[in-house]
């Protein structure tokens, strides 16, 4: 199943935060899909994703300062 989680307009590291207290509720094999526009992000929120064993399964910029990731719970 696919869950989002809109953080725009929160600041570093707030998006962190939100998408690891998000993810402790998901079952494994579930996909939360975060948008935000922290720069801070753009590398805390895959480097945590890679420490914890979950897969990107999509991440892009979707404008000058607003991104998508999409992880897996795995």
């Amino acid at each position: 199943m696919l869950y989002e989680l809109g953080t725009v307009g929160m600041v570093c590291p707030f998006p962190l935060i939100e998408a690891q207290k998000k993810m402790t509720t998901l079952e494994i094999g579930d996909e939360l899909k975060i948008d935000f526009d922290c720069t801070q992000a753009t590398e805390a929120i895959p480097n945590w994703a890679a420490e914890n064993g979950y897969p990107v399964t999509n991440y892009e910029q979707l404008a000058d300062a607003s991104w998508t990731i999409t992880i897996e719970k795995a």
